[in-house]
């Protein structure tokens, strides 16, 4: 038998395992590119979400509590609620006298911090690894009563009214366009009322509002926990059923319908701030419904359009037509596209000079829209799902765990899946081409386009 032909077979089948081998090397290799977050989920018999992550890379904690109560379902007549109570919430409880919560962290070599946005208010602490049992005692200890008083209630009205006129009624561009867009672009109450508080309001507020809404919403059942960092599972869990388990949960009532309906014609306001030294405007879109195959292609959308200097807008606004020297943009001013939950808007803003025309800039957009719209293809996709995801393992390693820490407490919260931020890059990967410009087409319409322009008016004197 001739040689060269007896060993073909074998040859053969060499190649095919090497092929083989290649291929299982790369699944493990791409298995390996993808970070997964350790979680574990579970409930409190009282309703409280528990979502843990250990990460023993640094021998700190990070505790966050998020109460489902936010801006959008605060009481009518009572504007800037919500974020009222945010600073009422460090005023003292049960066992920790004004301000000693603060005292207690910082005295521990720990961070602190709150905020509130449009569905959840958060309170969040970063400590030493050996406090965590510590940390989620003044937790419980505040979800289980606050220091309600007159006294506290009266100053911290004067706190932020002060903080209002600071940030926003003596600032140029106050609330431009984070506070302002909201109001002007949605129809719903819920969604478009003053999230930071008109004066009269807040002036208006009630100890027994107060403590009428600390009664309803800061109970276990609308809450959820999570712990990220270097401890154990098991001994964490034992700290959060000692110190949690016992509080009762409230009667809440019945959700609000917080729905948008569909926009059909294009809307266009002019706001003079008499601050201001430069035009400016702002554009929104209404979104997708959240976690739909259409919000993550606008997540997408998002990316190729305003993020980075290889985006459309900053490729026409900034270094093809110098109109501004910079644009900013995207889902969720108040945070980022995945800790919300209810109606949102992609929305860009940026500052111009005086001799330009707000349609000249219209223009380009429109221009970057259409491209979008009729021109993308696959490797735009992936250069977006590159940029998205270094965004999302930047936002999940970000400030001492706290980061990861949002994710799994609005998951937990929202979906009643904090692993689902796990799931989050394969859902980018689905996005085609085809539904990139389904989506396009049917959201960045002009139709559904609100514009918001600052007439930088000089004040008479």
């Amino acid at each position: 038998m001739n040689k060269s032909i007896k060993n073909k077979p074998i040859t053969m089948i060499a190649m095919a395992l090497l092929i083989f081998l290649g291929s299982c090397d790369q699944k493990k290799e791409e298995a390996s590119n993808t970070f997964k977050v350790p979680v574990e989920y579970y409930k409190l018999k009282n309703g409280l979400k528990v979502a843990l992550s250990q990460d023993k890379t640094a021998p700190t904690v990070a505790v966050a509590v998020y109460y489902n109560i936010g801006f959008r379902i605060e009481p009518k007549n009572r504007t800037g609620f919500a974020h009222l109570f945010e600073h009422m919430m460090f005023q003292g409880s049960q066992n920790l006298g004004k301000m000693e919560f603060i005292k207690l962290v910082q005295q521990n070599g720990g961070i602190l911090n709150g905020s509130t946005r449009f569905d959840f208010t958060n309170y969040f602490e970063v400590m030493p690894a050996h406090k965590l049992e510590t940390a989620i005692w003044a937790e419980a200890d505040r979800m289980k009563g606050l220091a309600i008083t007159q006294e506290n209630l009266t100053n911290q009205q004067g706190v932020v009214k002060n903080e209002v006129k600071v940030n926003v009624l003596n600032q140029p561009y106050g609330g431009f366009p984070w506070l302002d867009m909201p109001q002007y672009a949605n129809e719903n109450w819920h969604n478009a009322h003053n999230f930071y508080g008109d004066l009269k309001d807040l002036d208006s507020a009630k100890l027994e509002d107060v403590d009428n809404f600390f009664n309803t919403f800061y109970a276990p059942n609308n809450a959820s926990l999570a712990i990220v960092g270097d401890f154990e599972i098991a001994e964490a869990k034992q700290w959060v059923e000692k110190y949690f388990g016992e509080i009762p949960a409230s009667q809440l009532p019945p959700k609000p319908d917080i729905s948008e309906p569909r926009q059909e014609k294009e809307k266009r306001f002019t706001k003079e701030d008499k601050l201001a030294n430069k035009p400016a405007i702002a554009f929104a879109y209404k979104m997708p419904d959240r976690n739909s195959p259409e919000y993550y292609a606008m997540g997408l959308i998002d990316q190729m359009l305003v993020q980075g200097e290889d985006s459309k807008l900053y490729q026409a606004l900034v270094q093809g037509k110098g109109y501004t020297g910079g644009v900013s943009g995207g889902i969720n001013y108040l945070g980022n596209m995945f800790n919300y939950s209810g109606p949102m808007i992609w929305m860009a803003d940026l500052i111009y000079d005086s001799n330009i025309s707000p349609d000249s800039i219209l223009s380009e957009v429109n221009k970057a829209v259409d491209d979008i719209q009729k021109n993308v293809t696959q490797e735009d996709i992936d250069l977006a799902v590159v940029k998205m995801r270094s965004k999302l393992y930047d936002d999940l390693g970000g400030f001492f765990g706290i980061g990861r820490a949002d994710m799994l407490a609005s998951f937990a919260l929202f979906d009643d899946d904090p692993s689902r931020l796990n799931t989050l890059e394969d859902e980018f990967k689905k996005v085609t081409p085809e539904l990139v410009k389904k989506t396009a087409a049917e959201y960045l319409r002009a139709t559904n386009r609100t514009i918001l322009i600052i007439d930088p008016k000089a004040e008479t004197k």
